[in-house]
């Protein structure tokens, strides 16, 4: 009896708590929703697999010698991960959209209002009492508004790892949420009327143009703020090996290979501070509700901001492009677009929302650059 008294201590059934029971539970509603929703899945089934692992009783994967643990440390304490994501990204980012129109970058820039607003937001909220956020973990949540995941894992990873789990399901979450968060936002800023302004057919870029914009983009940018050379600096060279046409096999491997293992790797590792008593704390409520103002703010930025520019500028661009400024490439693009054929059947402005949704890529690698520089 007392072997099996013993044995039954060992289970993990006996184990478990009611916090990691909850967090299982989450990890399973992640899988519901990118199985069943369609909700990033590349990302949400291998953080919501990991988070079910990290919370069984027992196991210890996700600590100490656990093989999650091993994948964190390997590839999130060290920023390997995010920046091998974005080079792949970069790889399959054609700035032609942006080089055509390139007042668009104004958009991209717009978007990224909604960081600092929220970074600022999160310090305001701890002043007063509500929340006792650090300047690091502040920065780690306003980088949400940016819609771009690497870059939210890459920053809180940096400044504020204990917030890694909340910060990724949030980021990743409403980047899967944009075909029902924006909308109402793009409707409720624009007049019908703007919504059915046609855009004239982009130029034709040159290769020549497409080859030298990563490379004076890097210069630039990291001569500026050198905090952003680690992500820009690996999405521009993702982007010169697709454009420079002699390196295809490097650039076919960034696109799809190696993003794919990086992808895995990375999301178990993002599962594995899901455990209860990093994820289920009164800071992970505030992480959400932050998030969403930030994202929501971003995409309000962006429309305002181009409605601005229509005023000062002759050829007019829709409105609805600028909410594609918040990154989340391309779904943001695709949004902007289908709202478009809703006013105007005729209105096709998926290569138009492209130019500011690459700009944001490239302003929320800057704003993360920023945050580090001057909260780390």
């Amino acid at each position: 009896m007392s072997r099996l008294q013993e044995l039954w201590q060992s289970t993990g059934i006996y184990q478990i708590e009611f916090t990691q029971f909850v967090m299982i539970l989450i990890g399973l509603m992640l899988l519901y929703l990118a199985i069943k929703k369609g909700f990033e899945p590349l990302l949400l089934i291998p953080i919501g697999f990991g988070g079910i692992l990290s919370n069984i009783p027992g196991v210890d994967i996700a600590v100490g010698d656990g093989i999650l643990h091993q994948f964190y440390v390997m590839g999130l304490e060290t920023g390997v991960f995010p920046l091998l994501i974005f080079m792949g990204v970069g790889a399959m980012t054609d700035f032609g959209p942006l080089l055509a129109n390139p007042k668009t970058l104004l958009l991209g820039a717009a978007a990224q209002v909604g960081i600092f607003s929220t970074l600022l937001g999160a310090l305001f909220l701890t002043d007063i009492g509500i929340f006792d956020f650090t300047i690091q973990q502040a920065a780690a949540i306003g980088i949400i508004g940016g819609a771009d995941g690497p870059t939210a894992i890459y920053v809180s990873g940096i400044l504020a790892p204990e917030l890694l789990g909340a910060i990724a399901v949030a980021a990743y979450s409403y980047m899967a949420l944009v075909p029902l968060i924006q909308p109402p936002i793009m409707r409720a800023l624009t007049s019908q009327d703007e919504r059915e302004i046609a855009m004239t057919q982009l130029r034709v870029v040159s290769i020549t143009e497409k080859i030298l914009f990563p490379l004076v983009l890097l210069i630039l940018v990291a001569l500026v703020v050198p905090s952003a050379a680690p992500l820009l600096g690996m999405f521009c060279f993702g982007n010169l090996m697709k454009e420079c046409g002699v390196v295809d096999r490097l650039s076919d491997t960034a696109q799809n290979s190696l993003i794919n293992i990086v992808t895995i790797l990375l999301g178990l590792s993002v599962g594995s501070k899901l455990g209860a008593d990093q994820f289920l704390v009164s800071s992970t409520l505030g992480i959400l509700a932050l998030g969403m103002v930030a994202f929501s703010i971003g995409t309000a930025a962006g429309v305002l901001m181009a409605k601005l520019m229509n005023v000062f500028s002759k050829q007019k661009i829709n409105p609805l492009i600028g909410a594609a400024g918040v990154s989340a490439v391309p779904m943001a693009a695709r949004v902007a677009h289908k709202v478009g054929l809703e006013a105007n059947p005729n209105n096709f402005l998926l290569m138009h929302a492209m130019g500011p949704n690459v700009a944001g890529v490239i302003g929320s690698a800057v704003a993360a650059g920023i945050l580090i520089q001057f909260a780390g």
